[in-house]
């Protein structure tokens, strides 16, 4: 497994981490049971992957938690998010210590390496930067948690506006964004700011339907052309057959794994599956090298203009 280092949380991340949520949640939406759940996590934790992503809304934090049991905690880094909206506005901090403290019985923990704010939209940031940030930096204080983190509401953010907003203030040590190959958006709008700022990144969204299945992948690219987003005389039906025809990968899924990994700020990519042969291939795309520098340079200028897709 590869490493780097997150930022200046300076913790030592796999590149590939563990997305226990998702489409999938560790198998759970494809009635897997909680063994073949747990197995799946153990599978990752023996490729290499010590970032193990997960949240109270997701349903997989007691998953997590029986699956690192006798393992030594400073092997695994734990990131885990408070949802948002709250669901008590009248009592913003009673409602963050007492999901906070579920979140840790469940992990089996007694601390958590990054808690996030998780799925906020901009019109939600100064309500969690007036009342939960003095909480949060309290509960670090405690030791409860390490770092502070942040997590975009990506499907109706696809601009990135919420992170823009965060990124004013000093307070987050690591940024969740959506970035893959149809959206590069966050480029320049999040991830040359947390470059400047040595702040954490961990991408999501690097694979989903329409770099998965070709059929989306098609309708997509016919609404782009209908939109004037890219070159409406094209006559190519599928926009990314040449990664694979001039031999960049070896399929579009690793295309989009190695493109998302190689991206300047893109400390960790995560990956969610609830199979283990997918999270093993998934895995050692995130492990090959970067694409050909003429193919990520022509997948930039084909998708320059394109900023409200999350590849769904």
């Amino acid at each position: 497994m590869d490493y780097t280092t997150l930022g200046r949380t300076g913790l030592k991340v796999s590149v590939a981490g563990l997305g226990c949520g998702g489409p999938s949640r560790l198998g759970l939406r494809n009635n897997k049971t909680e063994k073949e759940s747990i197995a799946l996590v153990r599978q990752a934790l023996d490729m290499g992957v010590n970032l193990l992503d997960t949240a109270e809304v997701y349903g997989t934090e007691e998953i997590v938690g029986k699956a690192l049991e006798g393992i030594p905690r400073d092997r695994v880094i734990i990131s885990t998010k408070k949802a948002f909206p709250l669901r008590d506005p009248k009592d913003p901090v009673g409602e963050l210590r007492k999901s906070l403290e579920q979140s840790l019985r469940r992990l089996r923990t007694d601390y958590i390496d990054i808690y996030h704010a998780h799925g906020v939209e901009p019109q939600e940031y100064v309500y969690v930067l007036d009342k939960l940030v003095p909480e949060l930096l309290r509960l670090k204080e405690q030791g409860k948690i390490r770092f502070l983190g942040i997590t975009e509401a990506f499907v109706e953010d696809t601009k990135h506006h919420m992170l823009q907003q965060a990124l004013e203030d000093d307070y987050w040590d690591v940024v969740m964004v959506g970035f893959n190959i149809l959206n590069q958006s966050a480029r320049a709008s999040v991830l040359s700011r947390t470059l400047k700022k040595n702040i954490g990144g961990l991408v999501m969204f690097a694979v989903r339907r329409a770099l998965s299945q070709p059929a989306r992948l098609k309708e997509i690219w016919a609404e782009l052309k209908q939109k004037g987003l890219v070159d409406a005389g094209s006559n190519v039906d599928d926009p990314l057959e040449f990664l694979i025809k001039e031999g960049s990968s070896s399929t579009i899924p690793e295309a989009a794994y190695r493109y998302c990994r190689h991206e300047p700020g893109a400390h960790v990519v995560l990956t969610g599956t609830g199979n283990a042969d997918h999270l093993k291939a998934n895995v050692e795309s995130l492990q090959k090298s970067a694409l050909p520098e003429a193919a990520r340079r022509r997948l930039g200028e084909i998708f320059a203009r394109v900023d409200y897709l999350t590849g769904n």
